[in-house]
Order: C-alpha cells, then structure tokens, then sequence
C-alpha cells in the first residue's frame, strides 16, 4: 500500500514538474535556506521510493515476459497432455490407467529436477462400468435406440434391463410432489435443460447437476425403478454426459443413467404428444461398485529459499471418467500445474516459497485425493499461502476467481496485480468459486486463500465427461498461455503476497 501512494505521489510529481520547479526557484524571503534543504530532503525520500517501487513494477513486469516467453516458445504441457491421453488413456479411479498415470507422471517430475517429488497414499473408490449400455424408446413394436451412458456409482440394471413408463420431471422439488402412488415402478426421467442465461457456463451447470447427484436417490425413496437425466450440456447432440450420483450403501439405490439432449429432446416431444400412451423406456447397464483401492497424489515441489515450510500449491485432478482419454477434464489441469514448476526451473526463478504441483486422485467420483491432501497438510502443521486449482478445461485463461473473501480484498488484489496481468488477458480478478480438490483446505489450514484458475468456458460443457474429451479438442496456444497465467500468478503472489 506504501509503494502505491508512492508511485502515485511520484506521478502526480512528474504531471506537475514545471510547479515543482516553480517550488525551487522561490527566493529565500518565502523559503529559509534551512526550510528549502528539508523539502529538498523531502523530495529526495519521495523521489528514491518511488524510483524504487517503478524498478519493482518493472522487474515483474520483466520477469512475467520470461515466463510466457518460456512457455509459449519452449513449453512442454502440449506434448506430455498428448503422452497422457495418447499412451495412457482414461484413468478412472481404482483402474489400471489410474495407476499408470500415476507412475508416469512421478516419473514426469523427476525428470525435471523438482527439489521433492513424492507420491501420497489415498484410498478410492474402484466403480467399473461393464460391458456397453443399451437404451431405446419403445413404442408398441417400435423400437427407437437412443445413446445412453450409466452414471458413475450407479448400480446395475438386472440382466435383461428395464423397461417400464416414463415419468418427465424438471427437478426434484416437482418428483417429490407427485408422491409414492405415482413415482412407484416408473422411470423418472430428469430433463430440466442448461439455462443459457448464464454467460458462465459453469453456472449453469451448477443449477442443473443436483437432478443428476441427487435425483437418483430421493426417486429410489419414492420406489422409482430407475432414473435417466438430459446430460449437463448446452449443445444439441447425441453424446451423453456421465458424472457422479450419489451413492449411499445404507440406503436404496437403483439403476441411473444420462442420454443424450437430442435423445431427451425426442423423448419428451413423444411424452408430451399423448399419443405415445403405451410408449415406454427400456434400458439396461452392467456397472458395479468393487472395494476400495490404494491409490495416490502426486506431487512435486520446488522448496523456497526463504520460507520452506510455506506453500503455494497448484493442482489438478489426473484421474478422469473412462469414455475418453480425459483432455480438458483434467490432462490439462495437471499438465499446466507441472508447467508452471517447469518453468520456473527454466527461467531460473527461485521462490521465496515452496510452490507445490499437486495431481490429486478420485475427483470425479469420491474427491478422496482432495480430502488426503488437506488432511495431511494440517497434521504436519503445514502453512499454505494460497492453493490454485485448475479444473475447467485448457482454453483461452480469462483471470482467476477468489473463494470466501471480501469486496475490499479483490479490490486490494486488483490494484496488486492488474496491471501487470492485463498485457497478458489475464486480469480477470473476482470473487467465485475455487474448486473440488482444493475446498477442503478452507476446514483444515486457516489463512490459506482458494483460487481457481478461470479459462473461457463456452465449450467445456460441450465435451465435459463425453466420449468427445480427446488430446486433439485441445488448443496447443491456449494450454500454454493458461500454465503460463497461473505460474505469472504464482509469482506475484511468492513476491508480494496476497
């Protein structure tokens, strides 16, 4: 705040020179000799601290350049996204994949020299989808197949699936108004839409997941035969969606699955011409929840020449669903978060700070691997500056989004760090979520401020948790300037703090 007032003391100075000197050419019968060589004195102060605070603007400023000069020129996230998606494939928790991911991305850190690299045992949930799933609308003898997938810890369908009449809700609230008489042996049929009022995708996606978390559950209550929910997307196509419902082993669960929009677009219109009376819903899934496995975080970590025991963390989840190789959700998270270390190797930037690279497990369906890490962070007595998460896709960086803080600290972080974020585009500094896999650090290590890195969001939902998810949906540029926004963040904030 000093160095502000300073640098804007200075300014005014510097607009106002000819009445400065008007200052000093005064005769001595307005200023004494002695009063004229303190405001010289004066001037001096001012002039040396803010010739000082514009050298620190100017350092960063050069520093910054280095880093995206380093990143777009000599930038590797590209080509060890492709490793992942390409030599690995889907890494659903508990899998094979999982596992190889894990052993390759250690294997990663190493090799670049990171101070600590280190794997972190968690135990996760191990849920298999089984052999493909069926569905079809039928209406008399006519069968009209639709694309379907099983929701992640769903149950499976008996044998020969189910078929069984259709019930069209728009939320929860509406399905528990219908009561038991009428929900009892139906299907439920979840098909309240994106609301494309929302400029934020995100937001959109939030207001309609919980007929997909929680809708399953309260229509098993009401004896519901099974539930299919319109897949949490904007775009019309006929790729379903899968995601996590809720899975309580202490209460009813039955069969859930997504279809595609364009598939629930159909069902509904036949739903709603009533002349489909017989019309009915047939679908069968072969999923099941096995015990439990050893799994692990990796990390990586450039200790800090000042304060070791200090972190900044930046992460995101190397686990993902298993109809693709899991790009966007989450390769590129966690290829930028070893980015950014990457990079400061590269540059020869040595935190003050120990700056981590986290790639936490189990996000998509238990966040097993967020809760280890807060866990074990607070019972070492660790103390975490800021944590960054990096979680919706690898698109053009728009700015950052701060969790649980005040109008006058973003106002604060704003005059920090604007300006020098705005050649870059990213400057975008608000009040908003942070993420899955970071949260839990607000419970356990006070002080800790959540960030999450925010990218344009307009095409995430198109291919979140789709057999679409792949290495070549993934901008090579827009990958690079994100790792190279959050390592610019990364920076200020071990210089100056928040």
């Amino acid at each position: 705040m000093l160095c502000k007032f300073i640098c804007l003391a200075w300014d005014c100075f510097v607009c106002a020179d000819d009445v400065i000197f008007d200052v000093f050419s005064l005769p001595n019968t307005i200023f004494g000799e002695t009063d004229l060589v303190i405001h010289m004195k004066k001037f001096t102060l001012l002039f040396s601290a803010a010739l000082l605070c514009t050298q620190v603007k100017a350092q960063d400023s050069l520093t910054i350049r280095k880093i995206y000069d380093e990143a777009l020129v000599n930038g590797q996230c590209y080509q060890n996204l492709h490793y992942l998606c390409k030599n690995i494939g889907q890494r659903i928790s508990g899998s094979e994949g999982a596992q190889k991911a894990v052993d390759w991305s250690k294997k990663l850190m190493e090799g670049y020299g990171f101070d600590k690299v280190y794997l972190q045992e968690v135990m996760v949930p191990h849920w298999v989808r089984g052999a493909k799933e069926e569905a079809a609308i039928i209406d008399g003898q006519t069968r009209i197949p639709v694309p379907i997938v099983a929701l992640g810890m769903s149950i499976a369908t008996p044998k020969n699936g189910i078929t069984a009449n259709v019930i069209e809700v728009q939320s929860i609230k509406e399905l528990e108004s219908l009561g038991e008489s009428v929900v009892k042996g139906k299907i439920v049929f979840f098909n309240r839409a994106f609301d494309p009022r929302f400029i934020e995708t995100g937001m959109a996606y939030g207001t309609a997941g919980d007929q997909r978390f929680m809708g399953p559950a309260v229509a098993a209550k009401l004896g519901a035969a099974g539930v299919i929910v319109r897949s949490l997307t904007e775009i019309i196509d006929d790729y379903p969606h899968t995601g996590a419902t809720l899975a309580d082993p202490g209460s009813k669960m039955i069969p859930a699955a997504a279809i595609s929009t364009k598939a629930a677009n159909k069902l509904s219109a036949m739903l709603k011409l009533r002349k489909f009376p017989a019309a009915k819903f047939y679908f069968k899934q072969n999923c099941r929840l096995l015990p439990d496995v050893k799994s692990y975080n990796v990390i990586g970590e450039l200790t800090g020449t000042e304060n070791p025991n200090k972190f900044i963390t930046v992460g995101g989840h190397l686990d993902s669903w298993d109809l693709a190789e899991g790009a966007h959700d989450d390769g590129t998270g966690v290829m930028q978060s070893a980015e950014v270390l990457r990079i400061f190797k590269a540059v020869g930037y040595h935190p003050k700070n120990s700056v981590r690279a986290v790639f936490f497990m189990n996000e998509e369906n238990g966040h097993k691997g967020g809760l280890k890490y807060a866990e074990l962070a607070a019972q070492n007595k660790e103390q975490h500056i800021a944590a960054i998460e990096t979680d919706e896709g690898g698109f053009t960086p728009r700015g950052f989004s701060f969790a649980d803080v005040s109008e006058d600290f973003i106002k604060s972080i704003n005059n920090k760090y604007k300006a020098v974020l705005e050649p870059y585009d990213v400057d975008k500094l608000t009040i908003g979520g942070a993420g899955t896999d970071i949260e839990p650090m607000k419970e356990t290590l006070p002080g800790v401020v959540l960030i999450g890195f925010r990218p344009d969001s307009q095409r995430y939902f198109d291919l979140h948790h789709t057999a679409k998810d792949v290495f070549e949906n993934v901008n090579k540029r827009e990958l690079e300037l994100g790792a190279a926004g959050m390592a610019a963040l990364i920076y200020l904030i071990d210089q100056h703090g928040l």
